[in-house]
């Protein structure tokens, strides 16, 4: 039986290195995209390269770049895989605020010019997956669990980007017959969380913290509602998203809530640190109840210039038609985290 040949840009990011890892025990031949830079950053799929048999290889990495229409077609030229993940994005919201331009480039126009490739080779073929976000709903007017038919109203050029990929996915969808499909993906962590995504922020400073290699977190918007999963649960819906008889579009959560606060509040119980509250505002502080210090403290430089208070999906529609639903609870996800931390000191 001829192996599925997969295409996926942003291999090295959180989710690139789970995907790759579920596809190869699926049997996939797997070529990812990375940007050239001066370091190699492959960290998160190095393991990956040392525990392949090198005569019989199914793992593969292009350099590429999404702002770049040429060198995208020529890569999906080159491998015409089965199957397309989008996974590559400015990805960092805040971050959007101050590098709108480039955002708006990568994130939005880099899926135009994945699926206008798949449309000029006519790769009738090719799924097409969009990594779509949470973000896109933004200003939620009624806290309750978000589905597909809730508007968008997103609150950053990250948040407008995706939209902007989203409708342009279904317009390639609905326009030229495409298998091209959304996965909207509420807010997923795990151990490769970047370092400046909040989860990994809260974990690594209050580990730190805990050796006694740093005095004080700081962080910013405390009571900030999300709706928190592991993004290996995550990227085995990516697959089951183009497994289906038919291109469609599906959210993907946990369909649980907690504020950010309630997140530092679970990290400090298994650290063992005995955490109290006090002031109000940016003048909130945590403190170590054995020590009496400081260890949290808020900055208002990160709070988000227009802020997206409240996230919790609904996964309803992908557990009935996908069979999928999330597997590892928020406990075992921070565990997880702690542990790896840990591992490192």
């Amino acid at each position: 039986m001829k192996k599925k040949v997969a295409l996926i840009f942003g291999l090295t990011g959180q989710d690139g290195s789970y995907l790759t890892e579920f596809l190869l025990k699926k049997n996939y031949i797997i070529h990812g995209v990375k940007r050239r830079s001066s370091s190699a950053n492959t960290e998160r799929v190095d393991h990956l390269f040392d525990s392949l048999n090198f005569s019989n290889r199914n793992f593969f990495i292009h350099y590429g770049d999404i702002s770049d229409g040429t060198s995208t077609l020529n890569i999906i030229n080159k491998i015409k895989p089965d199957e397309i993940y989008n996974l590559a994005a400015q990805s960092h919201v805040r971050v959007s605020f101050d590098i709108p331009e480039y955002t708006a480039d990568i994130t939005a126009l880099g899926a135009l010019r994945i699926l206008e490739a798949i449309r000029i080779l006519k790769l009738k073929k090719t799924k097409y997956y969009q990594a779509s976000s949470s973000e896109m709903f933004g200003l939620v007017k009624r806290k309750k669990s978000i589905n597909e038919k809730t508007p968008f109203h997103p609150r950053s050029v990250y948040g407008i980007s995706k939209v902007f990929a989203f409708h342009t996915t279904i317009h390639y969808r609905e326009a030229y017959g495409m298998f091209a499909s959304n996965g909207i993906l509420f807010n997923h962590e795990s151990p490769r969380r970047g370092p400046t995504f909040v989860t990994k922020k809260i974990v690594q400073g209050l580990v730190r913290i805990k050796k006694g290699f740093q005095k004080k977190l700081t962080l910013g918007n405390l009571y900030a509602v999300r709706d928190w999963g592991h993004a290996k649960d995550y990227v085995i819906s990516m697959w089951k998203i183009l497994q289906y008889k038919k291109p469609d579009d599906w959210i993907v959560a946990n369909n649980k809530e907690q504020t950010v606060k309630e997140f530092i509040e679970i990290v400090s119980k298994k650290l063992k640190i005995d955490l109290k509250w006090s002031g109000n505002g940016v003048k909130e502080k945590g403190i170590d109840k054995k020590t009496g210090k400081v260890i949290i403290d808020i900055n208002p430089k990160f709070f988000r210039p227009s802020e997206v208070d409240y996230l919790k999906g609904d996964y309803s529609k992908a557990k009935k038609y996908l069979k999928w639903k999330p597997s590892i609870s928020t406990s075992k996800l921070v565990d997880e985290m702690i542990e790896t931390e840990i591992s490192k000191y």
